[in-house]
């Protein structure tokens, strides 16, 4: 109720914003999981009107927790993009089935596809690019396709920390995004410096990979948690930020923002408007309210809550 009353008072207008950061932000996305999720009294008072929420298929949740998360945040007006992680999906019945409930009940009409956090396939997918050529998305009209990206490389796909493999897979997936009728992004991991965000950047689009980039952002969070999901995750150089506040006495205690890296990155995006970073996709990592009140406070107009 605090974050309603201080809303309606207008109180934020007194609060100066970063305007490049306020661009930035505009149409931000943001990823939860059923059990978060629920713990959400009302994302209308969080998220602004038409946020793109992706649900993440963690190995282990039913099915019935994804649609039942999808259904209630399609009634709340967010449009749904649910995980569909290869290597837990048993088969093609199983990819079919799942299409058909997130669509008829909660009118899903949009995807993240990729190869899932688990070593062993469940069934017979193990790669994002084996669901797209099944075809079932296609005929069933969805309209957004994303896949993974990674600024920093990815050991499960490049043991030897290369870039050969995951580059190898984002040509492939631009070569599908020229036969689908769907809209396609990059959705990648997160990162916290935005040098080597934007080296990657540059680097596709000099290799002819001209995909929009939905860049991954961890939200506020404790510093612990952050290096602990870091470490998890394999990110990379930008692991970095985080060893060095760490060493700072003076900061070690205070959670970590993300100001820093979406500065530095929108500040990139207003000197370079084709840049083809156009979208920022948060970890809410501290929590989905610490995430949206941040993004409240700091991106303005573009963050603003449906209900204010």
């Amino acid at each position: 109720m605090a974050l309603l009353n201080f809303r309606k008072k207008d109180t934020a207008r007194d609060i100066p914003v970063n305007g490049q950061v306020e661009a930035f932000l505009q149409g931000y996305s943001i990823e939860v999981m059923p059990r978060t999720a629920a713990k959400v009294e009302d994302f209308r008072a969080l998220l602004p009107e038409g946020t793109r929420v992706y649900i993440a298929h963690i190995e282990g949740t039913p099915i019935d927790e994804m649609v039942s998360t999808a259904k209630r945040l399609a009634e709340d007006g967010y449009p749904v993009m649910p995980h569909f992680p290869a290597r837990i999906i048993k088969d093609q019945a199983t990819l079919a089935d799942w299409i058909a409930r997130y669509q008829g009940e909660a009118g899903v009409d949009q995807a993240l596809l990729l190869a899932g956090g688990v070593n062993e396939p469940h069934g017979a997918f193990d790669s994002s690019m084996q669901l797209l050529e099944t075809g079932l998305f296609d005929k069933a009209g969805f309209k957004r396709l994303h896949v993974a990206g990674h600024p920093e490389g990815n050991r499960d796909i490049d043991p030897d920390g290369s870039m050969t493999n995951v580059d190898d897979a984002l040509r492939w997936k631009q070569k599908f995004s020229e036969t689908t009728d769907a809209e396609m992004a990059l959705a990648t991991q997160f990162a916290f410096d935005a040098k080597p965000i934007i080296a990657w950047a540059d680097g596709l689009k000099a290799a002819g990979i001209d995909l929009p980039i939905h860049i991954g952002i961890a939200g506020p969070a404790k510093l612990q948690t952050l290096i602990k999901f870091a470490i998890a995750c394999g990110v990379g150089p930008s692991l970095k930020v985080l060893q060095k506040r760490a060493m700072d006495v003076s900061k070690l205690l205070l959670p970590y923002e993300p100001t820093d890296v979406l500065t530095e990155l929108a500040a990139h995006k207003a000197a370079n408007p084709d840049f083809n970073i156009t979208n920022v996709h948060f970890f809410p990592l501290g929590g989905i309210k610490t995430n949206a009140n941040w993004a409240i406070e700091n991106g303005g107009a573009s963050a603003q809550p449906a209900n204010v």
